[in-house]
């Protein structure tokens, strides 16, 4: 949370689950890929995407640097990917579990 934000951890957290339920009402691809060009700066975009190819990757069992050669993701960012993806919140193993290990 930003520092000057006055908002109360309640408060906090309705506006995430907004923002969350949100992008669970989309239908498709194309509507959230327009939500997320509106929500995010290229730069913010990319940086989702990338995160998102790493898990790609490691679910590959590929090194770290091959990874890196591949998607030009520091090994820094990969290593925190690896982490939450082992030791998370469950949610890129929710989701890799759903499109990229059993894919419609």
């Amino acid at each position: 949370m930003k520092p000057n934000r006055q908002d109360s951890e309640d408060q906090q957290m309705d506006s995430e689950n907004a923002l969350f339920r949100a992008v669970i009402s989309l239908k498709n691809v194309d509507e959230c890929r327009s939500f997320f060009k509106d929500l995010c700066t290229p730069a913010e975009l990319q940086a989702l995407v990338d995160r998102w190819q790493v898990v790609r990757y490691l679910e590959q069992d590929l090194p770290y640097r091959q990874i890196h050669d591949i998607t030009g993701v520091s090994v820094t960012t990969i290593g925190r990917v690896a982490r939450f993806l082992s030791d998370g919140f469950g949610g890129y193993e929710t989701a890799a579990k759903r499109t990229l290990r059993h894919p419609h």
